[in-house]
């Protein structure tokens, strides 16, 4: 039998889930003393090099109210051709062409290894992607010609096929028609009038696209030929291959913003009525086809519906105290502009991206609903001429090893549940569909209500979480051998053009929680958990006041330690937590400490950033956001991680941390010292050249890959930037205790670390306080 860590890796492998229980409780009762709610993380598209490819349509349960896949659980009858449907328990008629299966010839929805299976619908039609650019012209020559490097780069990533429209907005908004020889031309809008999709397409003249139904029922009348059909193009979106000579010419003729400036103002920037004009032109034109919005800003909205700041420079921006006092005027209506934006894209499941560079905030906080409903990106950096803009754009159009994009557009995910379980929510990017199910709970955590959601974008790296209610009645014992099932049913558009439905049934052993918890309590997955509670605590941060957000925190890891810790009545020195539990509460210590809820130091344009960051990656990025890794390079062996903790930081090492969103390089006293005198040049010290070289190769592995490109910083003891790092580590050594604890640290360091001078409690403290309040009988 594998263990718990074995199978709990098998099925994130596979099936790209990871759940907070892995046996769960039998009764809705014992369900919801568990304290940490059952739920999962889900990747839609995890990538899955061995999934066979499958060209026909999944098989659906005969029942209308059920309509579940065919899937490994499923029971067979081989000689009867029928299947038993695992949640509703209707039997099913296998269709005529599968009369040949047999034990022996099993098709691959029947083969347990496929339990995530992916199927191409061949009769839909293939719509090529769509990316619209919305450009902002109020920046400096240098931006500006910076980010027309980039878009001229863009054009070659991709697919020839895509269809690619520019609008470029400064005081005034323009729409540019494409492939018109000789002159170039475009349609001018008032940067201070929010216009209607009808009204965007009668002053432009576009005709309406009649949606994939009506035109499947046209070319079927006119025999069709299979590939790529090609959407009706216009003046305003056109197929990359027919235009990109003349989109090259055109991002290369543009100049800046020619409104003139005083000395002492903000120039006039109209980004809301920019991507109001972009949302309408995709929704009159293209609606429920896949496609992006990509908006590059390099400031803050400064007139017009959408407007952040005004044009005064006296006048700064917003910021978290502001919004505390409720003195941040423009925010309330700004925010309800981009949220009206944000669900009119998502319902047409048109993605938003937000490109924001600019040494000041540019109003992600207004417009973040408009990146985290339709899953689009939001990248924040200082400049478009910083390798961290450059790069993370490039990464945009990554591509698999077919040389398709590794991005999915306007797709739906839907679950089926047993009859035990119902499903409360999710959270993640994406928007409810409000459809109503035998398996929706009333009990709603993050976006409820309903059993469908709309992921207007996603890559193989986006993971959603769902919440899920045991229904099941404390009197009502479930059948001996009986197992909960839940499917994921993931329909969406692929960057060829295709229509996919992926689809994920996964199911778990019940266990009555009254008489084998210790079954239930093996089968916890800490590092889940931990992600799972981070997005609902940051999801509560959204509306909620921030000391109830971190009460509630800690009143739940309490009540998780009450019901699982083995201790003796008010001796907080007998408390012991089981191995899969004992990270949990460091995880929280950490959680509450992060950027994601101390919003102290950052603008409210990072805190929106860093969270909207928290709510789309997947686990092990999620865990490193909570909870930064260290490593430790050192004369005395090879690189080791090692505790994010001030004794860590040593005169003699070198320190690699990564916390997601910075990788930075910490040189200890005595390593600055040799490296500002030049030892790493001299040929007798090469193996000092090699030490100070082995942290920045790791660095660059990392850099390669991570997405958007995570700040690169290199600093000593001492040093300015060294504050990124004692800001993370837990401060066990601080100018209150410093000399309390110099037993602390290991005797084989012969060093006790560097004091960071804080007055936030140490983990050690916590953990204390943690044990008194867990084992206390008044609690």
């Amino acid at each position: 039998m594998a263990t718990y860590e074995e199978f709990i890796q098998q099925n994130e492998e596979r099936d790209g889930t990871r759940f907070t229980w892995n046996v769960w409780p039998s009764s809705r009762v014992e369900a919801t003393r568990l304290v940490v709610p059952l739920g999962c993380l889900y990747q839609p598209l995890r990538e899955r090099p061995d999934l066979p490819p499958i060209q026909y349509d999944p098989v659906l349960c005969t029942r209308t109210t059920c309509r579940a896949i065919l899937n490994p659980i499923c029971q067979v009858d081989y000689r009867a051709k029928l299947w038993i449907c695992n949640f509703c328990f209707q039997r099913n008629p296998f269709p005529p062409q599968y009369g040949a299966i047999s034990e022996q010839h099993q098709p691959a929805e029947l083969i347990p290894m496929f339990s995530t299976i992916e199927y191409t619908i061949t009769r839909a039609q293939s719509l090529p992607p769509i990316f619209l650019l919305v450009v902002d012209t109020c920046v400096d020559d240098e931006e500006l010609g910076a980010l027309k490097d980039s878009l001229q780069m863009s054009l070659s990533l991709v697919p020839p096929n895509a269809l690619i429209g520019l609008i470029t907005f400064g005081k005034m908004v323009q729409v540019h028609e494409l492939g018109c020889e000789g002159c170039s031309k475009s349609y001018v809008f008032r940067g201070t009038k929010d216009l209607t999709a009808k009204q965007i397409q009668d002053m432009l003249g576009i005709g309406k696209y009649t949606g994939p139904q009506q035109q499947q029922q046209q070319q079927q009348q006119q025999q069709r030929v299979p590939g790529s059909q090609p959407l009706p193009a216009n003046r305003f979106l056109q197929p990359v291959h027919k235009c990109d000579m003349s989109l090259t010419d055109l991002l290369g003729e543009l100049q800046r913003d020619p409104w003139p400036v005083a000395p002492g103002k903000r120039p006039l920037r109209s980004t809301g009525v920019a991507l109001s004009i972009a949302v309408g032109l995709l929704e009159c034109m293209y609606p429920n086809t896949g496609g992006r919005i990509m908006m590059f800003v390099g400031g803050a909205c400064s007139q017009g519906p959408g407007q952040v700041v005004n044009d005064d420079l006296r006048e700064p921006i917003r910021s978290h105290h502001d919004i505390h006092k409720d003195a941040a005027k423009y925010m309330k209506k700004a925010i309800k502009h981009y949220e009206g934006l944000a669900v009119r894209s998502a319902n047409n499941g048109h993605a938003i991206d937000i490109y924001s560079c600019a040494l000041d905030q540019t109003g992600l906080l207004e417009m973040k609903q408009c990146c985290n409903s339709t899953g689009g990106h939001m990248v924040m950096g200082d400049s478009f001429n910083s390798s961290l803009f450059k790069q993370t754009f490039q990464r945009v159009f990554v591509r698999d090893q077919k040389q398709e994009l590794k991005m999915a557009f306007n797709g739906t995910l839907e679950i089926k549940c047993s009859r035990e379980l119902k499903v409360s929510g999710a959270i993640g990017s994406c928007v409810p569909l409000n459809v109503k199910g035998p398996c929706v709970s009333e009990t709603e955590v993050g976006m409820g209500g309903t059993c469908q959601w709309k992921f207007c974008t996603f890559s193989p790296s986006s993971t959603c979480a769902f919440f899920f209610e045991v229904v099941n009645q404390h009197a009502a014992p479930i059948p001996q051998g009986g197992r909960g099932c839940i499917q994921f049913i993931t329909q969406y558009q692929h960057s060829s053009g295709q229509r996919r439905i992926r689809v994920t049934t996964i199911a778990r052993n019940w266990a009555d929680a009254s008489a084998n918890l210790h079954h239930i309590s093996a089968g916890f997955d800490q590092e889940a958990a931990a992600v799972l509670m981070s997005r609902m605590v940051v999801y509560r941060a959204e509306t909620d006041d921030g000391p109830d957000v971190l009460r509630w925190v800690d009143r739940m890891l309490i009540r998780l330690c009450q019901k699982f810790g083995e201790y003796n009545k008010d001796d907080p020195n007998s408390f012991r937590l089981s191995e899969n539990f004992s990270l949990y509460p460091q995880f929280m210590y950490h959680l509450r400490r992060s950027q994601f809820l101390q919003v102290f130091n950052n603008s409210p344009d990072e805190t929106s950033f860093y969270r909207h960051m928290l709510m789309r990656e997947d686990l092990t990025q999620s865990l490193i956001m909570i909870q930064p890794i260290l490593y430790s390079y050192s004369f005395n062996g090879p690189p080791e991680p090692v505790l994010l903790d001030t004794s860590s930081i040593q005169p003699d090492r070198i320190l690699l941390m990564d916390t997601f969103f910075q990788i930075l390089i910490f040189h200890g006293e005595t390593i600055a010292q040799w490296r500002s005198q030049g030892y790493q040049d001299l040929p007798e010290y090469e193996n000092f050249r090699q030490l100070l070289q082995a942290p920045v190769d790791d660095a660059q592995e990392i850099l390669q890959t991570r997405f958007p490109m995570p700040r690169y910083i290199d600093t000593e003891q001492g040093g300015s930037q060294a504050r990124f790092l004692l800001s993370k580590v837990n401060p066990s050594q601080t100018h209150n205790n410093m000399y309390a604890y110099g037993g602390m640290v290991p005797a084989s360091s012969g060093e006790s670390g560097a004091p960071v001078l804080t007055d936030d409690v140490s983990l050690q403290v916590f953990m204390e306080h943690l044990k008194k309040l867990a084992v206390s009988s008044t609690a």
